[in-house]
């Protein structure tokens, strides 16, 4: 059995032979005409290839667009209008040729013209069945049994009508007339199914509009294209002879025109769908309607019902699984139970398509499966698990009697259905268990309140500077702590810290640094004093086993200058807005609480730089450099060096927007192992009339 892919290469193979065989007898045969020759080549090969490479081209788009997994309505448009473009660029081209080296031998000759009509006629049977193809696809949105059999009497009408190419019927004859017509009719009759238009939103429909327009215009252009050539020159291959191509001008022109001036008149309606949709997530704020006396089995009953309204299912099962009870109990509606098991066999031989979405991904035991289902009554199944607590407690079916039913809309409302019978029986479980742990969960929603007070909820603001700031804790608490305090108006004092640790314990050492940092803030210490005095403060309460990284700032507006000093905190990156250059300042310090005496102050350096407009400096906890993807590799400083490069014209809350979101693409979460905190600061204002001057230390 031939995978989809080997089927569109293959297919693909077949048609660029097959177009190479026409052009070459057709070539033949108009140079035998022309000099009088007898190559013996048959009037009726040129047809029988053209033939093949309609089928070629027609297998190619059923398996590259008819079976595509997406059912986004404006790619397919889109996909209509690039083929469309590309024909219509290279038609021009040829007729720009022609313009060109117009009067001349060479655009007289019959084999060159010959030539490149069989191009355009490869590039618009192209056009015209990819379009075909996707027609197809509208179409057949949410089909019935009676639409499903019209669409494939048509289909097979318009195939029985290649034949025609060996009649030698021609426009104008009776039977060639006969069968069009019969196609057009038919085609009129499938073209009033636009139920797609009904979920298209109001931008939607106007990019639909224009495209549609556009397709309307290349159907105008290539055919009259056609009719020059036919016209002109002395064809072999002409398609304005073929039954075939007329029907599926004829048919992409009607469904074209209907879908413009539907959507036209649906235009003050735009907002149905969207309404629609709104209903259906509101269905996840009614659990209050379902009493609290009420037990699972009705909850079951509830989502049963109302998943077979809402997508329309022919039949239907649930089956429940009790773990701790060791029983099983099965729902079922406008079906025999006696047929699950011959159903589930037949899901089990088909091929089952996955269904992902964000959740999915980040819990994958919860598989949505849709199937094609052969000898059984019923053609599609969906499976939803219901997941309640990472554990599968039962398995909703749908069936329909028509292959390939559940489309996207459809598996969204089931999966709000079961997302809210889930949330209903997982509160049912909870309630016990919510009793026993109230006091618990009451003091950490207490602790997480009084942390989230500790961080400043504005930072300070000066025309010399903006400043922004960003943090979350790992746990319902954490350890990092930052702050600004205002010591006069030149100056201002500025502090990242990280308690080692996590939880509770470090938010309660976190709370002593801000003490600490307010207390000392305000006496205008220089920063070696400050992280001296810090040190002794804090190693009369800290744990022995625990201690605090810092970075302490004094931003003075006066002189332009930043003097600061670290305590084996993470290195500042600094970024010179002038130059672009970026570095590290690596300044010597050891935590604070490491060492509890008076040769604490021998570890701390003190460093000033001189800033100017533009300039940005980040300080951050080692929860972000240290952050790791699923391979375990570090964020680390040259990515934080990278992303600050990436964003820094932007203002400071865009910078800290743009580094997170780096941050989180990389690990391919939002939420990591350890706290992360970061604290940025753009100056701005007049340049400072002294020269920039690199970071020095200070004795």
């Amino acid at each position: 059995m031939l995978s989809n892919k080997s089927i569109v290469r293959l297919s693909i193979a077949f048609g660029i032979i097959f177009w190479t065989l026409l052009l070459l007898t057709n070539l033949s045969i108009l140079f035998d005409q022309k000099n009088n020759a007898s190559l013996g080549i048959p009037q009726f090969l040129p047809h029988a290839f053209l033939i093949l490479f309609i089928l070629s081209v027609g297998v190619y788009y059923r398996y590259s667009i008819g079976k595509a997994e997406s059912i986004n309505f404006i790619d397919l448009l889109w996909r209509v209008f690039v083929t469309g473009l590309l024909t219509t660029i290279v038609s021009l081209s040829i007729k720009f040729f022609f313009y060109v080296f117009g009067g001349s031998m060479l655009t007289k000759n019959i084999l060159l013209i010959n030539f490149f009509y069989l191009v355009n006629l490869g590039l618009i049977l192209s056009f015209l069945i990819s379009t075909f193809i996707v027609w197809k696809r509208l179409i057949l949105y949410q089909k019935s049994k009676k639409l499903l059999r019209t669409w494939q009497f048509f289909e097979y009408f318009l195939f029985l009508s290649l034949g025609f190419e060996f009649s030698g019927y021609k426009l104008f004859d009776v039977p060639f007339n006969t069968v069009i017509l019969l196609l057009v009719g038919i085609g009129l009759i499938l073209s009033v199914n636009l139920k797609w238009v009904a979920y298209l939103n109001f931008k939607q429909k106007w990019k639909s509009i224009l495209f549609l327009l556009l397709v309307i215009i290349y159907l105008w252009y290539f055919f009259m294209s056609l009719v020059g050539y036919s016209n002109e020159s002395v064809l072999i291959t002409d398609l304005l002879n073929n039954v075939f191509v007329l029907a599926v001008f004829a048919f992409i022109f009607i469904y074209s025109v209907f879908s413009v001036l539907v959507i036209l008149f649906n235009l003050p309606t735009s907002s149905v769908f969207e309404s629609k949709l709104e209903e259906v997530i509101n269905f996840q704020r009614l659990s209050q309607t379902i009493p609290t006396g009420q037990k699972e089995e009705q909850v079951f009953e509830i989502l049963l019902d109302s998943a077979v309204s809402a997508v329309f299912a022919d039949a239907a099962w649930l089956e429940i699984t009790d773990t701790k009870a060791g029983k099983q109990e099965l729902l079922v509606r406008n079906l025999n139970p006696d047929l699950i098991d011959k159903i589930k066999e037949a899901a089990q031989n088909s091929t089952l398509k996955r269904i992902l979405n964000s959740e999915l991904e980040r819990n994958p035991t919860s598989q949505k499966l849709t199937a094609t289902l052969k000898k059984v009554p019923f053609k599609s199944i969906l499976v939803y698990p219901i997941i309640v607590k990472n554990e599968q407690i039962g398995t909703l079916a749908l069936l329909k009697e028509v292959d390939d039913s559940f489309n996207k809309e459809m598996i969204d409302i089931i999966n709000t259905y079961v997302n809210q019978a889930s949330i209903s029986i997982e509160n049912f479980r909870l309630l016990t268990e919510a009793l026993e742990n109230e006091r618990y969960k009451e003091e950490l929603k207490i602790a997480s309140r009084v942390q989230k007070s500790l961080l400043p909820q504005t930072l300070d603001k000066n025309h010399d500077y903006n400043i922004t700031a960003f943090s979350m804790a790992a746990d319902e608490v954490g350890g990092d702590y930052y702050d600004t305090f205002r010591i006069n108006d030149n100056k201002v004092a500025l502090i990242i810290a990280d308690v080692s640790g996590k939880g509770t314990s470090a938010a309660f050492h976190m709370s002593q640094m801000k003490g600490i940092f307010h207390s000392l803030a305000q006496l205008d210490l220089e920063p070696k004093e400050f992280m001296v005095q810090a040190n002794s403060a804090l190693s009369r309460c800290l744990e022995k086993t625990s201690f605090i990284t810092a970075s302490y700032f004094i931003i003075d507006t006066k002189s332009k200058v930043v003097r600061f000093t670290r305590a084996g905190h993470c290195p500042t990156l600094y970024l010179d807005g002038r130059t672009r250059e970026t570095s590290f300042f690596k300044n010597k310090g050891l935590g604070l609480g490491i060492l509890r005496n008076s040769s604490f102050e021998d570890y701390v350096q003190v460093n000033e730089f001189y800033y100017k407009p533009e300039d940005v400096f980040v300080l951050y906890t080692d929860g972000i450099t240290e952050a790791t993807n699923q391979n375990q590799e570090e964020f680390g400083y040259d990515r934080l060096r990278t992303s600050l490069l990436k964003h820094a014209n932007l203002s400071p809350d865009k910078i800290k927007d743009g580094i997170i979101d780096d941050l989180y693409d990389f690990c391919g979460k939002r939420s990591l192992d350890d706290d992360y905190t970061m604290l940025i600061v753009k100056f701005s204002g007049h340049e400072n009339v002294k020269s920039v001057e690199s970071v020095k230390t200070k004795k």
